[in-house]
């Protein structure tokens, strides 16, 4: 038993290894938030600029309380945030679906590529504002109109994305399939959709960022609810605490998608950039 003990004395035991709450990135970042905030508090606590021009951040923490209480133009401020998801993630659901199918499809085959690729390239450079008036005329001003043209500005980041990946995959991967017996759907199912999925995922994350700023400029343009509504309608009042405050919030919820996307793909995409 003595000797036993021993032994078990002279092996080397593995320390757990803690993780860190708060890493030298996360520290940056909370201090350049900080540096910007009491930078506003500031300016507009001595008076540098209009109240009209920046109101203070006390000013629209209060309208944010507001808003909150009794809601904006008689819609809440829940309201407004869910009729702008609601048109985001429809748009954006249906351009995922069908841009990643087509999308890889393409890359897959030359002759769907030839019937869809251009199609993409050419209304891909037009500004998304340029042809809304064309889906106002076609669909209305309602929320259909508006669906379609955030469909619209996420399809073609998306489709893009899935093409290039299937177009990247390595040809030593596809002979190896091949070369064990797998044929085009085995091959197709098991190599190239696995490597495809990191342009995927970047193409999601893409597609969101398009489609957000899109969905703000449609209800800026022609709408009668949504945090964009909000905004430009705070504008002609001049009621830039509300504009501040509309603006921080569609901030914030820009940040919260991005970063599902982001823990989705980790989940998901594990091995990415560890070739």
């Amino acid at each position: 038993m003595e000797k036993k003990k021993l032994v078990n004395d002279k092996i080397p035991r593995k320390k757990k290894k803690r993780h860190k709450v708060w890493n030298i990135e996360t520290l940056i970042t909370i201090s350049t938030f900080t540096f910007i905030l009491l930078a506003w508090f500031v300016l507009t606590e001595l008076e540098f600029v209009s109240s009209l021009i920046m109101p203070s951040p006390a000013t629209v923490l209060q309208s944010f309380q507001e808003v909150i209480t009794t809601g904006y133009k008689g819609n809440s401020l829940w309201v407004h945030i869910l009729d702008s998801m609601t048109r985001l993630l429809t748009g954006y659901f249906l351009a995922a679906v069908l841009g990643i199918l087509l999308g890889l499809a393409s890359g897959y085959n030359r002759k769907i590529r030839a019937v869809f690729d251009p199609i993409v390239e050419f209304y891909q450079s037009l500004p998304p504002l340029a042809y809304y008036t064309v889906l106002i005329i076609w669909f209305g001003i309602g929320d259909l109109s508006k669906v379609v043209l955030l469909f619209l500005a996420a399809f073609a980041p998306m489709f893009i994305a899935s093409m290039s990946g299937v177009k990247n995959v390595k040809t030593e991967y596809i002979q190896g399939a091949y070369n064990l017996g797998a044929n085009k759907w085995q091959t197709f199912f098991y190599i190239i959709f696995p490597a495809s999925l990191p342009y995927i995922f970047t193409g999601l994350r893409t597609s969101m960022v398009a489609s957000y700023g899109t969905l703000v400029a449609a209800e800026m343009v022609a709408g009668v609810s949504g945090l964009g509504w909000m905004v430009i309608d705070a504008s002609r009042f001049m009621r830039s605490d509300i504009i501040f405050m509309g603006l921080i919030v569609m901030g914030i919820i820009s940040i919260i998608l991005d970063r599902l996307l982001r823990f989705a793909e980790g989940k998901i995409v594990p091995w990415k950039g560890k070739d």
